[in-house]
């Protein structure tokens, strides 16, 4: 396989998004595990019936759409069900990464695919790629982030953070880091560095299977 995979993950509110936007300009072929999240349970696919046989009627809307406010408000505060949700879920929108990946290798086998997910590690979907950039910023700068963007009180910031994974855990799993602490500039300069090293490997692999 020529074309370089990679995943880009991080906890809520610490810039993955713009980590993610960065890579786009720079050339490579992000796809985003949300967008493919929302494409599994589009009416009339598997992945929604599966989710109604697990939750129930009412998280459907009139017209037949899931309704991700409700499904939100029930697994939010339950552990279980959130897990349960993922576990529906997960291989769905694994199969449509790779089909895209597929696609995408296809059109440009020297290219780089970056696939921006948040529960990469808890998934374990992490283990597919060769490479995994994980972004990070202080504890209070997240805070101060999340509470901005979402209109939140501390609590309720505090509340969405600690449900995830601690950020110093998944910083262990990563082959780079984006510290996103410091603002944008900084946080340009370090994706692009983390690009050209993404691009140096990709030859080299290439290299390497041209010579097999």
């Amino acid at each position: 396989m020529n074309m370089l995979h990679v995943g880009l993950t991080g906890s809520i509110g610490v810039g993955k998004s713009f980590v993610a936007r960065v890579l786009a300009e720079l050339g490579c072929h992000v796809l985003d595990a949300d967008q493919a999240a929302r494409e599994v349970v589009a009416p009339g696919s598997a992945g929604l019936s599966a989710v109604v046989e697990a939750f129930g009627e009412g998280v459907l809307q009139k017209d037949g759409t899931l309704d991700r406010q409700q499904l939100g408000s029930l697994i939010f505060a339950d552990q279980s069900k959130r897990q349960l949700l993922n576990s529906i879920l997960h291989p769905y929108i694994i199969a449509l990464q790779d089909e895209q990946l597929r696609e995408l290798e296809a059109l440009d086998p020297e290219g780089i695919a970056v696939v921006d997910a948040a529960l990469m590690i808890e998934s374990g979907g992490f283990k597919r790629f060769d490479k995994l950039i994980v972004v990070h910023c202080r504890p209070e700068v997240q805070l101060k982030r999340l509470m901005t963007r979402d209109n939140l009180t501390r609590e309720e910031a505090r509340k969405r953070i600690d449900a995830q994974m601690p950020q110093e855990a998944k910083r262990m799993f990563a082959d780079y880091l984006i510290d996103t602490s410091e603002g944008f500039e900084s946080v340009r300069e370090r994706t692009g560095e983390v690009y050209k090293e993404l691009r140096r490997i990709g030859q080299i692999q290439r290299n390497q299977s041209q010579s097999i």
